[in-house]
């Protein structure tokens, strides 16, 4: 007894760090050494951001805004009349003209005839489905009352907002390795149903084709316009957007000084005060990593 009591008493291994070894003698399943909390790290991967960078970043978001107030300002004075189908197809042609030669001019490479001539082709295919389909659109929610078109009509613009890529385009751009991701799609194609929802609502057929052509080149290509300033050059970019919110905010005072304060105080909601907070947050994040944290590969799968 005596010499198993002396062979008990021996000093037990020294206890090692390893993953599939089972347990060993003398610890228990969960025991960690000193040296466990030597490895921890805190806030290794917390990125700090600056303010003046996180307001210039949120411009993107505030000159979306502005884009589709502009264009439920449109269709405010074209219910209410004030503009007539044959502006609204000056207006068409006119932003037609300038997102093409804006296009042109952000373009580093130089596009080809053939290109051009099949862009040519398909507006000219795009233009005249949409107007062969204006009568349909035009009877499409006669069953409905108007009170659930606009209900409707504005949850799907605040559906098309809450999904809408801000640092990215509704479509391809030139030149872009990714598509468009899912949400993007869903948030455009909120956005083509609340046109139509408002187009149904006009009175003539040529009413209906010019507000549906204004609503989908904005909704549609206004993003790719937008994205290829912004990757052509960020100060025409913030040039650009301030230009107009100058614009947006004239038209919405001059509609009404309610709906001013309301879209003065949201654009400073989004360029001032939500970027401060995101700034004032950062001083709470706290993250840990050690030797605890699971292996993450260092190497492409793929290749």
């Amino acid at each position: 007894m005596d010499k198993n009591f002396a062979g008990d008493s021996n000093p037990r291994p020294k206890w090692r760090k390893v993953a599939y070894g089972g347990m060993q003698i003398g610890y228990d399943d969960n025991y960690t050494d000193e040296s466990f909390l030597e490895e921890m790290v805190m806030n290794a991967n917390v990125v700090r951001r600056n303010l003046l960078k996180v307001m210039k970043d949120s411009v993107s978001i505030s000159q979306y805004l502005c884009i589709v107030a502009l264009v439920v300002l449109v269709w405010v004075h074209t219910l209410e009349s004030s503009l007539d189908e044959n502006s609204l197809l000056v207006l068409d042609l006119s932003l037609l003209a300038s997102g093409f030669l804006i296009l042109l001019l952000t373009e580093e490479k130089m596009l080809s005839l053939s290109l051009l001539l099949r862009y040519l082709l398909n507006i000219s295919f795009f233009t005249t489905g949409l107007y062969i389909l204006a009568p349909i659109y035009q009877t499409l929610t006669r069953s409905i009352s108007s009170d659930s078109i606009w209900a409707v009509t504005v949850s799907l613009l605040l559906l098309h907002l809450f999904l809408h890529d801000y640092s990215g385009s509704t479509i391809k751009a030139p030149g872009a390795l990714k598509h468009p991701n899912l949400t993007s799609c869903i948030s455009l194609n909120a956005s083509v149903v609340a046109s139509v929802f408002v187009a149904s609502r006009l009175p003539s057929r040529l009413h209906v084709f010019a507000v549906m052509l204004f609503s989908l080149q904005v909704f549609l290509f206004a993003p790719l316009v937008t994205y290829c300033i912004k990757k052509f050059s960020f100060g025409l970019h913030l040039l650009f957007s301030f230009a107009l919110m100058g614009l947006t905010l004239y038209s919405v005072y001059a509609l009404h000084k309610l709906f001013f304060l309301v879209f003065l105080f949201l654009v400073l909601l989004v360029n001032v005060v939500c970027p401060y907070w995101l700034i004032k947050m950062q001083e709470y994040k706290f993250e840990i990593n050690g030797p605890w944290d699971e292996a993450k590969l260092c190497f492409d799968i793929t290749d």
